[in-house]
């Protein structure tokens, strides 16, 4: 199998995986400071992963500044109002766009983001180096 769809193929499980937690923790989490940073952490997780998915040739800091883009302009929408109202007319949307904005939560999209990318180059540095050399005829 190509690396590509390699990459695909476990970002799919992944985001799978971290998406089950989030909804773990959203379901039966008791509603506290610490369950509110792992599902703010586990939300830029699956969006940095979501986006490894979507373009698996992408470098881990090209994801990193996506995925904490968005989880950004998800936040800041929050001022907004209209997540909460979305949220009220379809109680899915909450877990996407969030309700009221907590400035810790764009800390937390950050850090998560960065420790997911270094995680990333790190693998797809291990995975170069595993790789057999090519040799090139002449």
């Amino acid at each position: 199998m190509p690396r590509p769809a390699r990459r695909r193929l476990l970002a799919a499980v992944l985001l799978a995986a971290t998406i089950g937690a989030g909804l773990a923790v959203h379901r039966w989490a008791p509603d506290t400071a610490a369950s509110d940073i792992a599902g703010d952490a586990l939300y830029a997780l699956a969006a940095y992963i979501g986006l490894a998915m979507l373009l698996p040739r992408a470098r881990p800091w090209g994801l990193g500044l996506a995925a904490a883009a968005w989880c950004t302009a998800v936040e800041l929408l929050q001022l907004t109002g209209l997540p909460e109202r979305l949220g009220t007319a379809f109680p899915p949307a909450m877990l996407l766009l969030g309700t009221v904005f907590d400035a810790r939560d764009l800390l937390v999209y950050l850090l998560m983001v960065a420790l997911a990318g270094a995680v990333d180059a790190a693998l797809l540095a291990a995975a170069g180096r595993s790789l057999p050399r090519r040799t090139t005829a002449r």
